[in-house]
């Protein structure tokens, strides 16, 4: 892949990612993940959003690190989180386990932390992936580590409302429950998305382009998102710098 292409869609993801956080008010933003933490950067820009940022001493407000992210979730004071997994499935199921029949995996992830219980509280959890491949999005998960969705009856004030990928923007709806795909990154068509998609999904009417970022946040973005990312993911702010 060229550079000008991963430019190109980093900066689709990281904009529909920042339009998804439009209104929050806290964003917590995990390990390992420099895309998302660049939207919320850009969300603090735009709107005054607090951010707290495992792993990066500016933005770290925690004390006591992941454990104190997981009482302040669940006491309602995150509004939005991100998360990822080797295989995301259509019903929104995240496997953050391995390949293969559980227990016996042919291929380790490296696990699934306090995913699964950050899921069922933050109101707000946008999932993302880069690579978008049939690998990487089948029909079902090989290993359920957070599921998409719980039984009626199951007090659940959190769960997914979107999945980013490398090609496109899907919505997700609970009640149905499955995906939407609401937009395709420039240079995806909505074919060339079915085919690298291994789950079902439903088209919006329009489907439009994933709307890219404003001249002046583009520069934001350069400047000062990436410097902000810079102790944390300096390669990634670097590459943003560059773009």
């Amino acid at each position: 892949m060229s550079d000008l292409v991963e430019a190109t869609r980093r900066e689709a993801m990281i904009a529909a990612i920042a339009e998804l956080l439009r209104g929050a008010r806290t964003i917590a933003v995990g390990a390992s993940s420099p895309l998302p933490a660049a939207a919320a950067l850009l969300a603090r820009e735009r709107e005054g959003a607090r951010i707290l940022m495992l792993g990066n001493r500016r933005l770290d407000g925690f004390t006591d690190g992941g454990r104190e992210l997981f009482d302040c979730a669940a006491q309602g004071r995150i509004d939005a989180f991100f998360m990822s997994g080797g295989q995301i499935d259509g019903q929104a199921n995240l496997n953050l386990l391995g390949i293969g029949d559980y227990p016996v995996l042919r291929r380790r992830f490296p696990g699934s932390f306090g995913s699964a219980f950050l899921y069922f509280v933050v109101p707000r959890v946008i999932l993302f992936r880069e690579e978008h491949s049939p690998r990487t999005t089948p029909e079902r998960v090989d290993v359920v580590s957070a599921p998409g969705t719980s039984a009626p009856g199951v007090y659940r004030p959190g769960g997914p409302v979107a999945l980013v990928t490398g090609r496109a923007v899907f919505a997700f709806d609970r009640e149905r429950p499955g995906f939407t795909l609401r937009s395709t990154h420039p240079g995806e068509t909505a074919d060339g998305v079915r085919a690298a998609t291994g789950f079902a999904y439903e088209t919006a009417d329009p489907l439009v382009e994933t709307p890219g970022l404003p001249d002046a946040e583009r520069t934001l973005l350069r400047s000062a998102v990436a410097a902000g990312l810079a102790a944390t993911y300096p390669r990634f702010a670097a590459a943003l710098r560059a773009a």
